[in-house]
């Protein structure tokens, strides 16, 4: 059958794309810029890529008319903490005009659980979406969930940064609030079980795990599991907006994710039936169980997906096309050069940088710098890499995005995403001559930009000069 996934780029359309395809499926991924599918080459070859952005006027001159089904995994929420209603609601009136030109079956929508009388935002849209998704004409399964708890998940590397970091933790009151998590291998069992299953046509389903728990509740299991302990102290007095901040600090969520959580973490998430359970046969897992297989993958390197590589996660509003180019004309350059015996040895350093690698040299520096991206509301150094040793177009990579990242060619091409005066950009490369050059590229906006480049430029002696040196030399 062919199937239309649109989201193939996120956290849960990057863990289903290779279960639909081991079922033998044709599958389209719907994506807004096809050069930053992290997937290999392998993979590529196997599937169909459709540039699409859902909040544009649909353009049905291309667009296959022989979708069996679709997959709808398209959110807005961290995008922005005031129109993202409107923007899903938009992406979902533009998906309908088409799915009007095929003669697609059944249409599956991932939405959240929402039982509680007074919604959140984040919430009602979901809701809003469901609406509008069912005047569509095919059969529409929404399945309902709450937390995901798995390796990569927003939630789970939130849980993660606090306990690992904090273990005494002042918390707001919404910590009480109950909820139902559920395990990333239950929510994918659930999004392939109904797949051209009537039974589940033209309806609803809330999923949960086996635990109901407060937020407090999750964050002392998770360091029971990880075999240590942890103080929550509950306080009243923490508003939304400090809620927030505190978020936004302690773990490598960006702001705009961590106010729309806070505003949805004061509704209770729990599932009010057991009904797809029992027509799937599904047993989900326990949190614990949830915890414990995220750290199997964790441990093995096997991160599938990450939040955090996400386009919404950082500065990035367009397509990486545009910033491919690096600029030539009114731009302020440190460039290095080193000759190199082992390429091969360079291109493995290469592409293991950042993350808990580092950058070779002055890592105090670095995160310092972070630091001070985050004061002034930057995305710093927390975001990390999904891969230790695997580098994808359009990855996160600490506060740079990978523009490009090919091996074949010898070269690595980030642009920052911390706040700065300009945009900038590090590019690693090793020509046929085996001259591995670093440049730094800043184009400045203004004055503003001249002197924040000139100021940094003794930083930049010591940093990049010592950063080719052990990257050539190991």
């Amino acid at each position: 059958m062919k199937i239309l996934l649109t989201g193939a780029n996120g956290y849960i359309g990057m863990r289903l794309l290779p279960l639909l395809i081991a079922e033998g499926h044709e599958v389209i991924c719907a994506v807004r810029d096809a050069s930053r599918l992290s997937i290999d080459e392998q993979m590529r070859v196997m599937i169909t890529i459709l540039e699409i952005d859902f909040l544009n006027t649909p353009s049905l001159d291309n667009f296959p008319n022989d979708i069996d089904a679709a997959y709808y995994l398209i959110h807005s929420m961290t995008s922005s903490t005031t129109d993202f209603d409107e923007k899903e609601a938009r992406s979902a009136k533009n998906f309908n005009r088409y799915m009007v030109k095929t003669k697609v079956q059944q249409v599956i929508y991932l939405s959240g659980i929402a039982n509680d009388k007074h919604l959140s935002k984040h919430l009602s849209s979901r809701k809003q979406v469901e609406d509008i998704l069912s005047q569509g004409n095919y059969n529409l399964t929404v399945i309902r969930a709450g937390i995901i708890v798995g390796s990569g998940s927003s939630s789970f590397e939130i849980i993660r940064d606090l306990c690992e970091k904090l273990p005494i933790m002042i918390t707001p009151k919404w910590v009480l609030t109950k909820t139902q998590p559920i395990a990333i291998r239950d929510i994918l069992e659930f999004l392939t079980g109904v797949l051209f299953n009537d039974k589940c046509y033209n309806d609803s389903f809330d999923v949960g795990g086996p635990n109901i728990l407060s937020y407090k509740q999750m964050l002392q299991l998770y360091a029971k599991t990880r075999g240590f302990r942890n103080w929550v102290i509950t306080l009243p007095i923490m508003t939304p907006r400090l809620s927030s901040y505190w978020l936004y600090f302690v773990t490598s969520t960006s702001y705009k994710l961590a106010v729309n959580l806070v505003n949805s973490m004061k509704m209770e998430v729990i599932a009010k039936d057991k009904r797809l359970q029992q027509i799937l046969g599904i047993t989900p897992h326990t949190y614990v169980e949830a915890i414990e297989m995220a750290f199997i993958k964790i441990d093995q390197n096997m991160v599938v997906s990450s939040w955090k590589d996400s386009m919404v996660s950082g500065r990035f509003k367009k397509s990486l096309h545009r910033y491919v180019q690096v600029p030539r004309h009114g731009c302020l350059k440190d460039e290095k050069t080193i000759a190199i015996n082992d390429p091969e040895e360079v291109m493995d350093r290469i592409w293991a940088i950042g993350g808990e690698t580092g950058w070779y040299y002055g890592n105090w520096m670095w995160k310092i710098r972070g630091f001070l991206d985050k004061l002034v509301g930057g995305v710093g150094l927390r975001r990390g890499r999904t891969h230790a040793d695997k580098i994808f177009t359009g990855d996160a990579l600490d506060f740079w995005r990978v523009l490009l990242a090919n091996k074949g060619e010898k070269r690595l091409l980030l642009f920052a995403e911390m706040r700065i005066p300009g945009e900038a950009w590090l590019e690693f490369h090793i020509d046929e001559k085996n001259i591995f050059r670093q440049t730094a590229t800043f184009r400045p906006k203004g004055v503003l930009g001249r002197i924040y480049w000139y100021l940094l430029i003794p930083f930049h002696y010591f940093i990049f000069g010592g950063m080719i040196k052990n990257i050539a030399k190991g």
